[in-house]
């Protein structure tokens, strides 16, 4: 995985939404919520890109 590449946190299976109004976004891998985007969170705090994404499985079958 190339340490530039943007990860984009809504098509990872670990991203939720929360409740909370002051920390909107959260990631069950590594267990936080936050009001940024949680990659960006990651990478701000340890200089590289989530390790951690894993992309969503497909709910609806292809037509």
């Amino acid at each position: 995985m190339s340490v530039d590449r943007k990860i984009n946190c809504f098509q990872c299976r670990h991203y939720f939404v929360t409740w909370d109004p002051d920390f909107p976004r959260g990631c069950r891998a590594y267990e936080f919520k936050t009001h940024m985007m949680p990659s960006a969170v990651v990478y701000s705090s340890s200089g590289q890109s989530c390790l951690k994404f894993e992309p969503k499985a497909n709910r609806k079958p292809p037509k």
